[in-house]
């Protein structure tokens, strides 16, 4: 104690007062007061951070049914998927036609089908054909259109052509003379043959029947362009259905 005493400046010694133990005893107050600040600065100092790297995130699973979507290309949008084909509509079940089938067949008369029924069918509803009838030029696989006359095998009978504005194979359009002409079965050249009628009026006719599905009844002639209430009142007693 004495050498610390010795140590300290005289004018502290003067100034304070203080007996050599409390003296000493200040002295390791502050020697240890200065080491707990210093550590207490070094510890608090500031030291560099490392940024943490980047997390790559895994490229996510394509499920199937993304993979099996419209392709894409770079720079371009994706491609237009291809529309379904349209199906056609079912035909109603409760349609039906109204046919007359004569000539050489066992039952000849007025028969009613369903709707697409075919020539083939009416002849096998009307019984089937007779022994030795001549079906040629006859097409048993056109569809039956309402109204129409089938003839088998009769002399005179017209055979017109398979397709919607032509009767069918075996089916008068005029018949024998003086028998009315059939709007849904008649040809341009069958129609062409009315009085009053020429190529072109006979052709609206056709046209008329094909957009329309066919004549219902005669009267359905006067919505035919051209055809005013004097000419029809002239075609009305030649032709039917």
């Amino acid at each position: 104690m004495a050498g610390i005493r010795d140590r300290t400046p005289l004018w502290v010694q003067t100034r304070c007062g203080l007996e050599p133990r409390t003296l000493a005893a200040l002295t390791v107050v502050l020697v240890v007061a200065a080491g707990l600040a210093g550590g207490y600065f070094w510890t608090g100092r500031p030291e560099p951070v490392r940024a943490p790297e980047p997390v790559r995130a895994a490229p996510a699973a394509v499920a199937p049914a993304e993979r099996s979507g419209p392709e894409v290309r770079e720079g371009a949008g994706p491609l237009p998927a291809a529309a379904p084909a349209p199906s056609p509509p079912p035909a109603s079940s409760g349609a039906k036609v109204v046919v007359d089938v004569g000539g050489k067949v066992l039952r000849p008369g007025v028969l009613t089908l369903p709707a697409g029924a075919r020539v083939a069918d009416a002849l096998r509803a009307a019984g089937g054909v007779r022994s030795g009838a001549d079906l040629t030029g006859i097409n048993r696989a056109r569809v039956l259109s309402d109204g129409e006359q089938v003839l088998v095998d009769v002399p005179g009978a017209q055979v017109g052509g398979a397709g919607p504005g032509g009767g069918p194979g075996g089916t008068g359009g005029g018949g024998a003379p003086g028998t009315p002409v059939s709007l849904n079965a008649a040809t341009v050249e069958q129609l062409d043959t009315l009085p009053g009628v020429g190529p072109v009026l006979a052709q609206h006719i056709i046209d008329h029947r094909t957009e329309h599905g066919g004549f219902r009844s005669v009267s359905e002639l006067r919505e035919v362009s051209g055809i005013g209430e004097r000419r029809f009142a002239d075609l009305e007693p030649l032709v039917r259905p």
